[in-house]
């Protein structure tokens, strides 16, 4: 796997539907099958395994839509996913689910064979958690691609004279000969292949056809790459020489892993608040989605607060409101930013946006507080998991409340010992936490996990500024999550087979959303 990077791991995609696990990773894999076929599809096949969470999810969070909408071109954000069965259709590609047993080794696993009137390709693919991916299979052979780089696929029967005439042009970081179902050359390059390098490969008599797939994700990665530290310890050894912030870490950590400037890593995450506020100010204003559990609540707690209704809890009422606006975002089809999941992408936008502007700080400081929540996340991305398929809630929630407890540390001043003691804190109290979403739908209890969670975030960082002690480093909360994760059973990891998805009230929501077709 590549190594984990905030802008692509962590906060991030940009996207619409109801779970970056679901949505958003199907959307990117989608996007690689229609380059793998030169956008021309007519039948699409998809086998689930039924030990795996999509049997049981792949319509009602979204799976479906991702995937079809990555089929027909469409970004994860793109406005048009809603209406994806009636352009799937129009496209003329006709879609076909199989649920098999075929011991899948991965709850988010995709078997999929694609066809065109000339050809036809199988893959096989997982859902990482957070939007990521991996292609694992490519027309029988064993393959890696999670989308950072510019691949160039070489398809013929003769590797080694293809090889061979590869033009001097062709600008690459790794190369390799697979040999399975077809024969082909992998070639894996951080920069675009011109398309006189192409068509130069295309003209040799060994080269059957040539296929360019674009990476899908923000950051690219290269060869030799090289950050200056990979745990929590280590980051935080490496910070106390140096005299920096949890902020100015990460600003360090991402221009390394990316190999942009600061200036470049300090404008990204700049952007994305903005979207996070935008999408926040929206959610604020009502939102009107037929297909969805909830109403709008957002509107009713923003009046009561406004009146003095509510119990006086400072900043937390806040926070609780914008959790509420973008949670409601999510579940209309609005633009939310996945941090780091789609399913919980209200904990940290919630906490750090709502903490924010209680204590006016401006945009610069809260874009150092998402800087220093996405460098606690990248702990997690590359020791455990953001996927609820594989961790439960914990891997989404619980780790959504740590980073927002180190964010909001920053945002008080806080040291770097108290932003990492925030971070433990949170995401010990939040070992255990199952995902069962109500009719499979990603809304509730997840609404009020959000909530949790950025209660619990906002609780923690006051315990690290009055310098309690976490007792167990952060890392070690990271492997136990991860550990935690795997003995939980399989109907509490987001399946709809446990917990309060397994409950009658929930099966009667489920049976009256049933008449949208979506569930």
């Amino acid at each position: 796997m590549p190594v984990s990077s905030i802008f692509n791991d962590v906060i991030g995609p940009v996207m619409r539907g109801p779970s970056s696990s679901h949505s958003a990773a199907a959307c990117r894999i989608g996007l690689l099958l229609r380059d793998l076929m030169e956008g021309e599809i007519t039948d699409v096949i998809i086998d689930y395994d039924p030990n795996g969470s999509l049997v049981t999810t792949h319509e009602s969070q979204g799976t479906d839509m991702g995937l079809y909408g990555g089929l027909l071109g469409w970004q994860a954000f793109d406005e048009r996913m809603q209406n994806y069965r009636q352009a799937i259709d129009q496209a003329g590609i006709t879609v076909t689910v199989y649920y098999l047993s075929y011991d899948a080794k991965h709850p988010n696993n995709y078997r999929i064979k694609i066809f065109n009137s000339k050809t036809y390709h199988t893959i096989q693919a997982v859902s990482i958690g957070g939007g990521m991916i991996e292609i694992q299979e490519i027309d029988g052979a064993k393959v890696s691609i999670n989308g950072d780089y510019h691949e160039l696929l070489i398809f013929g029967n003769d590797l080694e004279a293809i090889h061979s005439i590869l033009p001097q042009g062709l600008e690459y970081e790794f190369l390799k000969k697979h040999c399975g179902d077809r024969k082909f050359i992998e070639i894996k390059s951080a920069v675009k292949p011109s398309v006189e390098v192409i068509e130069s490969i295309v003209s040799n008599t060994n080269v059957d056809f040539v296929r360019y797939l674009q990476p899908v994700l923000p950051v690219l990665s290269r060869k030799d790459l090289m950050v200056p530290f990979s745990y929590c310890d280590d980051m935080m050894k490496y910070g106390n020489e140096n005299k920096m912030t949890l902020w100015e870490l990460a600003v360090k950590y991402e221009c390394a892993r990316g190999d942009i400037s600061d200036k470049v890593v300090f404008e990204k995450m700049q952007h994305i608040v903005r979207l996070m506020r935008e999408s926040i100010q929206k959610g604020l204003q009502g939102t009107d989605y037929q297909d969805r559990i909830l109403p709008v609540q957002s509107l009713e707690f923003k009046d009561k607060m406004d009146n003095g209704s509510l119990l006086n809890s400072g900043m937390l009422n806040t926070i609780i409101l914008y959790v509420t606006a973008m949670m409601e975002m999510k579940s209309s089809m609005g633009i939310v930013v996945a941090a780091p999941t789609a399913g919980s992408c209200g904990v940290l936008p919630g906490a750090l946006i709502g903490a924010s502007e209680v204590m006016q700080k401006n945009e610069e400081e809260l874009v150092k507080a998402m800087l220093a929540a996405g460098m606690i996340g990248v702990f997690i991305a590359e020791h455990s998991t953001f996927a609820a398929e594989v961790g439960g809630c914990q891997a989404e929630c619980g780790a959504g409340s740590s980073m927002a407890a180190a964010g909001l540390v920053t945002l008080a001043g806080g040291t770097l010992e108290q932003c990492v003691a925030a971070a433990s804190f949170a995401l010990q109290n939040s070992l255990g936490m199952i995902c069962d979403p109500i009719a499979n739908r990603v809304e509730a209890p997840c609404l009020g996990k959000n909530v949790m969670a950025a209660s619990n975030a906002l609780s923690c960082t006051n315990m690290a500024l009055a310098n309690y002690d976490p007792l167990i480093t952060f890392d070690e909360v990271v492997a136990t999550m991860f550990d935690v994760g795997n003995s939980m059973p399989h109907e509490l990891r987001c399946t709809g087979l446990g917990g309060l998805a397994a409950t009658e009230s929930s099966k009667m929501i489920e049976e009256r959303l049933k008449k949208f077709k979506y569930c």
